[in-house]
């Protein structure tokens, strides 16, 4: 494979993606664990409730990126009813992840892919993201996915 200037990893491959199992628990908290660095601890037993409890949920629906039997990606895409739009759900994708020594790599894209194509196939006629990131690659990353940026304003309240 030949690299071209400013290319820093070689492009893969494409991983197999699909729905978690219970089995890649301890491989998501790691994933996590690059995401939100400054999140407080917490007590394994019950991040394995609240993640079977996700597993089970109707509507939400966890993507995982393996690769060589390494979960190395995931993202939540919630299917949300609608009552509007001709009764078309709407998609809610959240906390994408790839891990830091693959990302450059497509994965992301990849992963994007296969979420959207996901919401498409339950039927949505629109899927959204929110990210805190400032870093404009983040932002360049999102868009070459097909999100417009300045499509809605977002807003947030935390608690």
């Amino acid at each position: 494979m030949q690299l071209r200037r400013g290319d820093t990893r070689p492009k893969l491959s494409p991983v197999d993606i699909r729905l978690a199992t219970s089995g890649d628990l301890d491989a998501t908290l790691a994933l996590y664990a690059q995401l939100q660095p400054d999140d407080p601890p917490f007590d394994l037993d019950a991040a394995r409730s609240v993640y079977e409890d996700i597993l089970q949920r109707e509507g939400l629906d966890f993507l995982v990126g393996v690769d060589d039997a390494a979960v190395v990606g995931s993202i939540y895409v919630n299917i949300i009813p609608n009552l509007t739009r001709g009764l078309r759900s709407y998609a809610v994708l959240e906390n994408v992840i790839v891990d830091d020594t693959r990302r450059g790599t497509g994965l992301g894209k990849q992963l994007m892919a296969a979420a959207l194509d996901h919401a498409r196939a339950a039927g949505c006629y629109k899927a959204m993201l929110l990210t805190g990131s400032s870093n404009p690659d983040t932002h360049a990353f999102y868009r070459a996915c097909g999100f417009d940026g300045d499509a809605k304003q977002g807003y947030l309240v935390r608690w």
